[in-house]
């Protein structure tokens, strides 16, 4: 990768390292630019799909992003011509060169000399820099590295759970981190103390004032001030580079390290999802009500565990498939008898890594675990291996391939079929494709 990305000093390729290298060039290059970078880099790198296939929607994301701005230019450039004809028309004596420069004040606007927000990278709106003079942006401040007297506004995009360090006296402190954009910048906020840890939510905007720099990051302390403010629009890029300044940065824990950590401890782990269970709505101790819960099963090079989400935190999960990679942020350890378990918290978030291989295999269907209308679990034994696994299918998929139908009885014309042999694509445990052995 540093052979492809020249701008970066080249470094003693180090654990660190590795582990750095994302935010490294992302502060170098600004997300977009760093997108294009990592896609020439794997053209000559990895072309697989395991790469490709988590590189596409965020190159497809730059290439519908340039598209529309080349609309724009063009839709800009056509109201100009339109607005210089009728210029002509109306002045009928004046030169061409006279009109052309007519036409380009119209259309850009007069500035009296003044450079527009366009002219100056990382500063609002001139709208709004009259509006809100007591505010600096965040592009302001990351170049001028000195607030002054103002506020820094901006939405908070990601927090991370709390986390501690020690005094010099070894005395446990507690504090966590926020990924903040506005309309020009993205920064991280160290926030110290849990006090402000349930008042400052995100996708809410907030204004800090008294805070101290530290290089490119702001750090709260208890003497800075912070008030909620007005929706501030933020780009799509930035509230991705917020997101991964926060996620990027978790420090990510082995699953044995998880395990013999103490009850409730915050954790982020990282492996493969060998396992998914089904949305279950269960009654919880000691509240009224139910609540939705689900299960998976992560592995890593050093055991494997298995990790809970609650209520909206199912959500996160979404689009994630057995055998994938996948990092689980901020989630708290759970200690029941001799096991140990992780729970999702409000912070937990699920980032796939990388994606599980297609692969091609031939299996025989011998069990159903459950049947619908819309998804069937099954279990089948690999040809190869003779393994038993357990699989998902889309029922509509499956009942083609067995020449069957759906609506009631599914379930029994299935077991009337099995034992089945097919060929079959697998994504982890998913059938994405399937065609009958004769």
């Amino acid at each position: 990768m540093w052979e492809f990305v020249s701008k970066i000093p080249k470094q003693k390729k180090t654990k660190k390292l590795k582990r750095e290298m994302p935010q490294k060039i992302i502060k170098q290059y600004g997300v977009n630019e760093s997108i294009q970078r990592i896609k020439n880099a794997m053209n000559k790198i990895r072309k697989d799909p395991g790469v490709q296939d988590l590189l596409r929607p965020f190159v497809d994301q730059l290439k519908s992003k340039a598209e529309a701005e080349k609309k724009g230019t063009k839709r800009k450039l056509s109201e100009t011509d339109s607005k210089a004809e009728d210029m002509k028309s109306e002045a009928g004596k004046s030169s061409a060169a006279s009109d052309s420069l007519d036409v380009e004040q119209e259309a850009e606007g007069k500035n009296d000399g003044k450079l527009t927000a366009k002219d100056e990278p990382g500063r609002l709106p001139q709208k709004d820099r009259k509006s809100q003079s007591w505010r600096i942006s965040i592009g302001e401040l990351k170049a001028s590295g000195n607030p002054g007297n103002k506020a820094i506004g901006g939405k908070i995009v990601q927090k991370s759970g709390l986390r501690t360090y020690q005094t010099r006296n070894k005395e446990k402190k507690f504090f966590f981190n926020l990924g903040v954009a506005d309309e020009t910048a993205s920064i991280k906020v160290m926030v110290y103390g849990r006090e402000r840890y349930q008042d400052i939510q995100e996708k809410s905007c907030y204004l800090f004032r008294e805070v101290i720099m530290e290089g490119n990051d702001i750090k709260v302390t208890k003497l800075s001030k912070v008030s909620k403010t007005p929706q501030i629009d933020v780009p799509e890029n930035l509230e991705m580079e917020a997101r991964m300044l926060i996620d990027l940065q978790a420090p990510v824990f082995s699953i044995k390290q998880a395990k013999i950590s103490a009850e409730k401890t915050l954790v982020s782990v990282e492996g493969k999802v060998t396992e998914i269970g089904s949305v279950e709505n269960i009654k919880v101790k000691n509240r009224r009500g139910k609540k939705d819960k689900q299960d998976f099963k992560l592995e890593d090079d050093t055991g494997s565990i298995r990790i809970t989400l609650w209520g909206e935190d199912i959500k996160h999960l979404r689009g994630v498939s057995c055998g994938d990679v996948a990092r689980v942020t901020n989630v708290k350890t759970s200690h029941f008898q001799d096991s140990v378990s992780l729970n999702s918290t409000d912070s937990t978030k699920i980032l796939k890594v990388q994606s599980a291989a297609v692969q091609s295999v031939t299996i025989e269907i011998i069990g159903i675990r459950k049947a619908s209308g819309t998804q069937t679990e099954l279990e089948a034994e690999l040809s190869h291996n003779n393994e038993v696994q357990p699989f998902v299918v889309a029922s509509s998929l499956l009942a083609g391939a067995l020449g069957v139908s759906l609506g009631g009885g599914f379930e029994d014309r299935l077991l009337d079929k099995m034992p089945f042999s097919a060929d079959v694509e697998i994504k982890g445990n998913q059938i994405i494709k399937i065609k009958s052995v004769k």
